[in-house]
């Protein structure tokens, strides 16, 4: 059997009273893109610092290709940190210098579209080009495993699509890649997912086995404004797609009930659940 480049087994982290993970367990092999998904606060990013090694476990096991994290495998992982990880007031080519200097190896090249901004302080090339720099750093001395953690926050559409197209040629190299978001769509880009609300894990697989079991009612009315707020009063969680109002959790016939009580008239039909829809339900459950 081989063994994962992460495993981490009913990991928990208490940081007084307050559980910031509680009892989690995931893994990560070589080739694969594992995704950490949730809310802001869902206790990702805890979890990602106790993977690296930097932040204890209370309860739980970690490791890092087969041992305990420590400064020998993380030397053998690139991370792209939250904050990114790199210093304003360097220029794009020190940074890269300094860090894969850390590691004993020679700054890499470049990608092109950052050729023109070598010499420019970090600060001032803007959200998406230091994303594409941090990459760069991150993957200068050919790691074995990425850990990422929101890579993608803050920046355009099509900024996303430059950084995970990285992410996708890392894993075909081989390089096992951890990723954190809250972008529920990002999850579409993964092999596989583990969905984390307060703290817990509450769904692990496919985007398919995650959603698998979630009911979902879309609506379709002219007074959707008004669907929206009779079924919100009827204590269900309501969410919109453009005027389409959709329902998680209920059934058709309760739609109904409620709409028709508000005197709303429309048509109403069971319809296939999303990522963000499955996740309010379960935040609605815990």
């Amino acid at each position: 059997m081989v063994e994962p480049l992460i495993s981490a087994t009913n990991v928990t982290r208490t940081f007084g009273e307050f559980t910031a993970v509680d009892d989690v367990s995931l893994s990560v092999g070589s080739g694969e893109i594992v995704g950490l998904l949730g809310a802001n606060g869902a206790g990702k990013t805890t979890l990602i610092r106790m993977i690296l090694g930097v932040l204890g476990v209370s309860a739980g096991e970690i490791t890092l290709f087969g041992e305990p994290p420590s400064r020998a495998t993380r030397a053998r992982l690139g991370y792209v940190p939250q904050g990114l990880g790199l210093w304003d007031d360097l220029t794009v080519q020190e940074n890269l210098d300094f860090i894969s200097g850390t590691y004993g190896k020679d700054a890499p090249e470049l990608p092109a579209a950052l050729g023109a901004i070598r010499t420019s302080l970090v600060g001032g090339i803007g959200l998406g080009h230091q994303r594409q720099v941090a990459f760069a750093a991150a993957l200068g001395h050919t790691p074995e495993l990425l850990v990422l953690d929101e890579p993608t926050s803050g920046v355009d559409p099509l900024s996303r699509a430059r950084l995970w197209d990285l992410i996708h040629d890392a894993a075909d190299r081989g390089v096992g890649v951890l990723v954190t978001t809250h972008y529920m769509q990002e999850a579409q880009q993964c092999d596989r997912l583990v969905l984390m609300s307060q703290g817990a894990a509450v769904a692990a697989g496919t985007e398919a086995d995650i959603v698998k079991g979630t009911s979902v009612v879309a609506v379709q009315t002219a007074r959707w404004h008004d669907a929206f707020t009779a079924l919100s009063a009827a204590d269900m969680v309501v969410m919109l797609a453009g005027t389409g109002v959709r329902v998680v959790g209920v059934q058709p016939d309760a739609v109904e009930t409620a709409l028709t009580a508000a005197g709303i008239s429309g048509t109403v039909a069971a319809a296939r659940p999303t990522l963000e829809e499955t996740m309010a339900a379960r935040e609605r459950a815990s």
